[in-house]
């Protein structure tokens, strides 16, 4: 299995979530970000976020489901 090639795409996805959630202004003092590779292979991305920036991670996910037409 390799394992390597699963742990770099995750770093990139990693790399690409933080750059997105700093643009939108998500406090990244309560974000970690960390790539890992799941037991298949492939990349697994782990988020763990304080409170106050999950609050605000879900904000920016209702206002992109109502861009979308998905709104609830």
């Amino acid at each position: 299995m390799d394992y390597l090639s699963g742990w770099r795409d995750a770093r990139e996805a990693t790399a690409e979530l933080g750059d997105a959630l700093r643009l939108v202004g998500v406090e990244t003092a309560g974000l970690r970000l960390r790539a890992a590779s799941h037991t298949d292979g492939s990349g697994m991305v782990r988020l763990e976020l304080s409170a106050a920036s999950a609050r605000e991670v879900a904000v920016l996910a209702r206002v992109a489901a109502a861009r979308l037409g998905r709104a609830g």
